[in-house]
């Protein structure tokens, strides 16, 4: 079996990619106006796995499927307010919000 890695920005495509044995190997961020999330990807045969599933050949659990897709939601959300968290923390008015009025 051939090993490789893919990359993708659609959460279902990786999601089946789980399924399939893929192993997620990070997860990236970038900006193009708005914030967009990259799934790295590494397994054998994730090449022909990728075309089945864009040539709707793609056959999955859909329990596997279903649990796949909602450990990738954990991970990206978890990485997100890691993300949010770094960014605010160097910010004064976040950490010493004695400025602010108490209603």
């Amino acid at each position: 079996m051939k090993a490789n890695s893919l990359e993708t920005t659609d959460i279902f495509r990786g999601a089946f990619f789980l399924c399939k044995g893929g192993d997620l190997s990070e997860i990236r961020f970038r900006k193009n106006g708005k914030q967009i999330a990259s799934f790295m990807f590494t397994g054998s045969n994730l090449t022909r796995h990728d075309k089945d599933y864009r040539n709707g050949h793609a056959l999955v659990n859909p329990l596997q499927f279903r649990e796949s897709l909602n450990h990738l939601r954990d991970i990206l959300f978890e990485k997100l307010r890691e993300t949010e968290k770094g960014r605010y923390e160097n910010d004064r008015k976040r950490k010493d919000r004695s400025h602010q009025e108490w209603r």
